[in-house]
């Protein structure tokens, strides 16, 4: 592996900063302004962020993939916090940490630590 692409490999932005943000600081904008459409921007924005990182790293299969999980998780959200009673931010925190942990594994994690597991 060149020097270039060792260095491009260890600083390329990972996906799943935007999961996360995307999921919980939607979360946080609707809660924190009462604005539902507001939190949803913000969701639809880190999702989208995401999915154009997915589609660039690892094609159409995984970004379909990562995004039904991501929307998933949108959606058991809610199920757990107002289906169950859940705290809001404990079920915003369970997914978010859900979602975005997988997607490290699949997309932003180094190949070499790939080979090596």
């Amino acid at each position: 592996m060149s020097t270039s692409t060792l260095t491009r490999a260890r600083t390329r932005f990972p996906s799943s900063v935007l999961v996360a943000v995307g999921l919980a600081a939607g979360f946080g904008v609707a809660q924190g302004t009462g604005i539902r459409a507001l939190g949803g921007v913000v969701l639809a924005a880190g999702g989208l962020g995401a999915a154009r990182l997915w589609y660039r790293r690892r094609g159409l299969a995984v970004t379909l993939g990562l995004g039904a999980l991501y929307l998933g998780a949108f959606v058991l959200a809610h199920v757990l916090a107002l289906g169950l009673g859940w705290p809001a931010w404990l079920a915003v925190s369970l997914v978010t940490l859900t979602a975005a942990g997988v997607t490290y594994g699949v997309v932003d994690r180094p190949q070499e630590d790939a080979a090596a597991s």
